[in-house]
């Protein structure tokens, strides 16, 4: 297993525990890394996008050691990818500062001997850690006034690189070389121990009846949710046709969890009641995930499952779900899509207008 490193205070009370050095006396460079500290993004869905960087550079460089310094909410996927060698889990929220904290995080870095850092959120604190670090070369995309930060400063080509995953694997390439044109689909390794303990846990048995996973929830804002009363009547239809019907999602879900299993007492309401890796390899028992654009849809498709995506104003062409077995539906609407946290029109359309009968059509094809 991973090392796994964090620091729960930051008043200097307590001192961190020693990491391991490892020394690398290379000349620092990007086009042939023996250590790099990725920055990893906040949000669940493009954590998953990042494992494609991580893919394509150790198809690149096949020794390169390659630790993730991310927020709690998205670190603990690293744990899942094959291509990390640690995680180090910085415990400030989202959205949070928190200068002194990062200092000493930096501090703690600087010893690992880093040759290259790439910073994948935009954000101008996301880049803080590798400059105090003195990581040699700092990577990363012009943004928030940050340019005395980074010293391999990349311009993002959206014509070039309309995706998500498509930036994030740029950065990752030395500049003048050539972006691969074909990426490979994320991929996160399901725990069997830890998913037959949760199991246990929560009293799932899995047995003959197919499993189809619901994630209703999607942590970016409501424009984004299929509505509960769809939800209800899809998972009705299942149930009766035979199917177990599980609920995930985080703490935050858990009320639209509840309000379905409370229609379909069938269902097995999970909602709030996994961590995120529980949820991760419960999915991977799953035949079926039909889910919003969410971050539980990208790791459901990088465990393995057929997944039915619904799309409302989410741009398709930016995060579109990457797995081969993933079908995307959504309703070509002159307003859709915004890229609004809620309908900006008061009228939710690109959602309310998805039917249930047509969800449920594209379930049974991948059931059958």
């Amino acid at each position: 297993m991973k090392e796994q490193n964090s620091m729960e205070r930051g008043d200097g009370g307590e001192q961190p525990d020693v990491l391991t050095v490892h020394r690398n006396t290379r000349e620092a460079r990007s086009s042939d890394p023996a250590q790099v500290l990725v920055v990893g993004p906040s949000w669940v869905g493009d954590m998953v996008m990042a494992q494609v960087l991580f893919q394509v550079m150790r198809r690149r460089w096949p020794k390169v050691q390659i630790d993730l310094l991310a927020p709690p909410a998205s670190a603990p996927l690293g744990e899942r990818m094959a291509e990390i060698r640690d995680v180090h889990t910085l415990p400030i929220p989202h959205g949070s500062l928190q200068l002194r904290l990062r200092r000493e995080w930096a501090a703690r870095l600087r010893h690992i001997d880093y040759d290259w850092s790439i910073c994948l959120p935009n954000s101008f604190k996301s880049a803080l850690i590798p400059f105090w670090a003195q990581i040699p070369v700092r990577t990363g995309f012009r943004g928030e006034f940050r340019r005395w930060l980074l010293n391999d400063i990349r311009l993002p080509n959206r014509k070039l690189q309309p995706r998500t995953v498509d930036r994030y694997v740029a950065l990752g390439i030395p500049s003048g070389l050539p972006q691969p044109t074909i990426l490979p689909a994320p991929h996160l390794r399901a725990d069997q121990q830890n998913r037959e303990r949760a199991a246990s846990r929560l009293g799932l048995a899995p047995g003959p009846r197919s499993i189809v996973a619901f994630a209703p929830g999607a942590e970016y804002g409501s424009a984004k949710r299929w509505p509960v009363r769809h939800w209800i009547a899809l998972a009705t239809a299942l149930a009766d046709q035979g199917c177990d019907i599980w609920l995930l999602g985080s703490p935050k879900d858990a009320q639209v969890t509840g309000e379905i299993a409370a229609s379909v007492p069938e269902a097995k309401d999970l909602g709030g009641k996994t961590s995120l890796l529980d949820a991760a390899d419960l999915l991977s028992l799953a035949r079926v995930v039909v889910s919003n654009d969410s971050g539980l849809m990208h790791v459901a498709g990088a465990v393995g499952c057929r997944v039915v995506a619904l799309y409302g104003s989410s741009p398709l062409s930016m995060t579109p779900p990457l797995s081969p077995h993933a079908r995307a539906l959504r309703l070509d609407l002159p307003c859709s899509p915004c890229g609004k946290r809620d309908c900006p029109l008061k009228h939710h359309h690109c959602m309310e207008h998805l039917e249930p009968g047509d969800v449920l059509q594209t379930v049974r094809e991948f059931l059958s």
